[in-house]
């Protein structure tokens, strides 16, 4: 392969990634939108949360369009096709967090109300600054190619599925409690579910930066701690 086109598939690789990072960006902003509309019953901010998702889910579009392109056209190997591959997954991965944001903003429409109790509301924010956190970490690892930082991520999982797990077991109670609050619980459990998977996808990601930059496999599974599931 001449230089002039190693040179060129080098720029693609990093206009690539660029998208990549754009994609995150948008996938970050649009879940902390949705939950700050759900806890303070911003429902204009929900509304716009919901028709902000066309613009990551053309952006995906066109960075999956790029992507066979490249393959069909650079035939990628080694390291290189490790890099489309992955670029792929997390591409996927980016567009699937925009989607569960986007059922949060509309859960916050039809529950139509604020969070009864204040310590659901903290539990919550917690377990969102927590998958967001992942979220951050696990992009910036993919753009400075950190396979070790990708693990950490991988590790932080569990303290979001024990956050989810003394929600869910929240809100049955208070349903149990008083059957009038049945649908609005039913929502937040929903909306709880969206954020825990949020923080899965976020270690979707951790998995294939890991294996971009090493080739392996991460040593270990997770152990997904959601006991309302029972063992992974």
């Amino acid at each position: 392969m001449s230089e002039h086109i190693v040179s060129a598939f080098d720029q693609e690789l990093t206009d690539m990634a660029g998208k990549i990072a754009e994609m995150g960006g948008l996938a970050e902003r649009a879940f902390a939108d949705a939950v700050s509309a759900l806890v303070s019953q911003d429902l204009e901010l929900a509304r716009t949360t919901i028709r902000q998702d066309e613009r990551l889910d053309a952006l995906h579009h066109e960075v999956e369009v790029k992507l066979i392109e490249m393959i069909a056209r650079r035939q990628p190997l080694g390291q290189d096709l490790r890099e489309i591959t992955a670029a792929t997954r997390i591409a996927n991965d980016l567009e699937r967090v925009g989607d569960l944001a986007k059922n949060v903003a509309k859960r916050a429409i039809a529950i139509d109300s604020g969070l009864q109790s204040k310590k659901l509301a903290i539990g919550v924010e917690h377990m969102t600054e927590l998958a967001l956190s992942q979220l951050k970490q696990v992009l910036d690892a993919y753009t400075r190619k950190d396979a070790e930082a990708a693990r950490r991520v991988q590790e932080a999982d569990a303290e979001v599925d024990a956050i989810y797990t003394s929600i869910f077991r929240e809100l049955l109670t208070y349903m149990m409690e008083d059957p009038r609050v049945i649908t609005q619980c039913v929502h937040l459990l929903f909306c709880a579910k969206n954020i825990e998977r949020i923080g899965d996808h976020a270690t979707n990601i951790a998995e294939n930066v890991y294996y971009m930059v090493t080739g392996e496999r991460l040593p270990e599974e997770r152990t997904k701690m959601d006991e309302t599931m029972g063992p992974a």
